[in-house]
C-alpha cells in the first residue's frame, strides 16, 4: 500500500535518485542536466516548500512539493512539484500524489493551485491535470529547451481548491 508523508533527512538520498533519474532525461523540468545533488536537494527541500514522498515497500517511488506561488498577496495560491521513479511509473503514484496533494493544500488553507510551467510535450502530466480539475490557461512559446524536441511551449494550469 502506497503511503505519502512528510519528508525525512533519511529520505534524500532516495529523493536525488528519483530527480536525478527525471532530470537526466531533459524532457519535463528545466533543470540542467548536470545539476549537483546538493542543488536539487536544496530546491526540492527548501524551507519555503513542504515536501513530501510517496512510500511503497519501503522505498520511496515518488516525491512533491507545495509552495505558495508568490509571497504575500500572492500567498493564497499554491504551486506544485512532481517526481514519479520510474520503476513506479503505471502504479498510479503520480495520481495518488497529486490527489493527495490538492486535498492538502485545502487543509493548508490555499484558494487555488497553479503550474507555471507544465512542458507542452508532457501529455501524461497534462493529461491528469486535465481530469482533476486543472485548466490551461496560458501558453508560453519556446519557454523549455526540450532535450530531443528543442524549443517547446509551456502551459500555466490553474484549479480552484
Amino acid at each position: 500500500m502506497l503511503e505519502i508523508r512528510r519528508v525525512k533527512k533519511e529520505d534524500y538520498s532516495q529523493i536525488w535518485k528519483i530527480i536525478k533519474e527525471v532530470i537526466s532525461k531533459g524532457d519535463t523540468y528545466v533543470f540542467s542536466l548536470s545539476s549537483s545533488k546538493e542543488k536539487m536537494l536544496n530546491f526540492w527541500c527548501g524551507n519555503d516548500k513542504r515536501t513530501y514522498v510517496a512510500v511503497l515497500n519501503e522505498e520511496v517511488v515518488g516525491t512533491f512539493f507545495l509552495k505558495e506561488n508568490q509571497p504575500d498577496l500572492g500567498s493564497h495560491v499554491c504551486n506544485a512539484g512532481y517526481m514519479v521513479a520510474e520503476s513506479a511509473r503505471g502504479k498510479s503514484v503520480g495520481r495518488k500524489m497529486a490527489e493527495f496533494s490538492i486535498a492538502e493544500a485545502k487543509k493548508l488553507c490555499f484558494k487555488a493551485m497553479q503550474f507555471n510551467f507544465v512542458v507542452k510535450s508532457n501529455v501524461g502530466a497534462i493529461k491528469l491535470w486535465k481530469k482533476l480539475g486543472f485548466e490551461i490557461i496560458g501558453e508560453i512559446p519556446e519557454a523549455f529547451n526540450h532535450k530531443e524536441k528543442g524549443l517547446t511551449n509551456a502551459y500555466i494550469m490553474y484549479r480552484r481548491l
